[in-house]
């Protein structure tokens, strides 16, 4: 497979392009930084912006998966998120797209936001409340598209190694508990989704 992933310099991203390329896919990278991915042969690198449709483009076209996986350290105002959809979505009506497109954004956005615990309510509400606003507004300008989208709703990321242990939630439920959950094991979901897509058209919370 061919998987273009968003974001790929840090995080989520860096580990969804380890895993990906440990399991034999050609990967395109597109990122402000690449600086911190190994090279490899199977990897293809781009710097660049993923709010650019030119960069956006480049890495996406030809692709049989998309993973958006972007974030920001930035906790005030952003338009970050939606910014990438409307680049997103520009780009994939230009290249008539059709393969799948999973997009992490958090356990907090959208309706998730109403079964979140005392403690995470409290930690987005002071610190994260504009980021998950515009992750929102994300998932809204995409799950409204022709996209063949995936929403990927983690809970608190964690540096922690893979375990393969997370648990995969579709359904929002009264009572629910998303807590820790670390970029490695949010990175195997990714990939192993890619690889064969189960959750198209859903909003999936993973947790450990």
């Amino acid at each position: 497979m061919n998987i273009a992933i968003i974001g790929a310099g840090a995080g989520i991203g860096l580990e969804s392009v380890l895993k990906a390329l440990k399991n034999g896919h050609v990967v395109t990278a597109l990122s402000t930084n690449t600086d911190k991915i190994p090279d490899h042969p199977n990897l293809i690198k781009i710097n660049g912006s993923a709010t650019s449709p030119i960069d956006l483009k480049n890495a996406i076209k030809g692709s049989d998966a998309v993973l958006i996986t972007v974030g920001t350290k930035n906790k005030k105002a952003t338009t970050l998120f939606s910014d990438i959809a409307i680049a997103l979505l520009k780009v994939a009506d230009e290249l008539n797209f059709s393969s799948p497109v999973l997009v992490i954004t958090g356990f907090g956005a959208g309706e998730s936001k109403n079964y979140l615990s005392f403690f995470m309510k409290t930690v987005i509400s002071l610190f994260l409340k504009e980021q998950y606003a515009n992750k929102t507004i994300m998932e809204e300008l995409i799950t409204k598209s022709n996209l063949k989208w995936e929403i990927v709703r983690p809970g608190m990321l964690t540096n922690a190694d893979a375990t393969s242990a997370y648990k995969v939630l579709p359904v929002l439920q009264k009572g629910m508990k998303v807590t820790k959950i670390s970029r490695a094991d949010v990175a195997h979901y990714l990939i192993n989704e890619a690889e064969n897509p189960k959750m198209l058209y859903q909003y999936v919370a993973l947790t450990n």
